[in-house]
């Protein structure tokens, strides 16, 4: 006999249906009543009902979920400091003035900020030691204004500096016109006077042909002029070369900007004692930082440092000055 077929596999037992649709965790009317007594939130229970539904029966064997355990309690905060109260304003007055530039301060800050634009302007520095000269005036200023009615001060010792290395150095008192380089062969030295409209530049002409007191009485006559704002405009253009002297306010050391259209400028400045090396030794002389601003573009950094070494080598022997040496 045939063995007997083997029995069929046992379908599986049925089970809620495990798709997702509106009815998923959704109690009955009579469950979501059962669930409120309870407290339990239907979103706490699994629905064996049709599509997911929560029944009665569902929410009859529902068991509340076991209360977490309360948070350690946080220590308290340090109690938080009192807001400062703003410093209050400082009395006195505090109104704002409005003025419009002059016509003499309009032009130099259109011509600075065109230096600054149009030139590569570059500063070196040197330091001079004053004594020889303070010696010279110390010994020879009451005769020499007693003969020239005027005073033996520093500016002509620095202008006949500046135009004896000009003469040796002549691109510092060259200037750029478009793509020529113009060179000069007299020194019309500019010094700048603090005028009661501004900084003004009267330009002593051929200076390099003036003796100490013609160049003295040229910088009283002209700083006269400033002060009683009586210079013309050509007094006050055509100079090759600047020299300004911010030490007479206090100015250990700056950066003058340049004269356009010069290509260079001497920054003189305040004389303090200091301590120096002199033959071996330490010593303390009266001392003067000298800054030389020139334009790049025609004055090499040779050219720079060999002028100002030379004006400091002038100053430092002032008998060079008197015999042409």
């Amino acid at each position: 006999a045939s063995a007997p077929a083997a029995p069929a596999a046992a379908a599986p037992a049925s089970s809620a249906s495990t798709s997702t649709s509106y009815a998923t965790g959704t109690p009955s009317p009579a469950a979501g009543k059962i669930l409120g007594e309870k407290g339990i939130a239907a979103a706490d229970v699994q629905g064996s009902g049709r599509d997911g539904r929560i029944t009665k029966e569902d929410a009859q064997n529902a068991q509340a979920k076991p209360a977490a355990p309360a948070p350690a309690a946080a220590p308290a905060a340090a109690p938080a400091a009192a807001p400062q109260a703003a410093p209050a304003v400082a009395g006195g007055n505090r109104n704002v003035r409005r003025e419009r530039m002059s016509n003499l301060r309009k032009t130099v800050a259109r011509r600075l900020v065109s230096v600054k634009n149009e030139t590569a302007m570059l500063t070196t520095f040197n330091e001079v030691n004053m004594q020889p000269i303070m010696d010279l005036r110390t010994k020879f200023k009451d005769k020499f204004k007693e003969k020239n009615g005027v005073n033996l001060g520093f500016m002509s010792f620095f202008t006949k500096a500046v135009c004896v290395a000009l003469q040796e150095w002549p691109s510092v008192n060259a200037q750029i016109d478009g793509t020529d380089i113009v060179f000069n062969d007299f020194c019309d030295i500019s010094i700048a006077v603090s005028a009661p409209k501004g900084l003004v530049v009267p330009v002593i002409r051929n200076a390099e042909q003036l003796s100490f007191d013609g160049i003295e009485k040229e910088v009283v006559r002209l700083a006269t002029l400033a002060r009683d704002n009586k210079l013309t405009i050509e007094q006050m253009t055509g100079g090759t070369f600047t020299i300004t002297n911010g030490g007479i306010f206090g100015s250990m050391m700056s950066t003058p900007i340049i004269n356009a259209p010069q290509s260079a400028i001497l920054g003189m400045h305040n004389i303090v004692q200091r301590p120096i090396a002199e033959n071996g030794q330490v010593v303390i002389r009266p001392m003067m930082y000298l800054a030389l601003s020139y334009d790049h573009r025609i004055i090499d950094g040779r050219e720079s440092v060999s002028f100002l070494v030379r004006v400091k080598e002038l100053l430092e022997d002032p008998t060079r000055l008197l015999l042409g040496v």
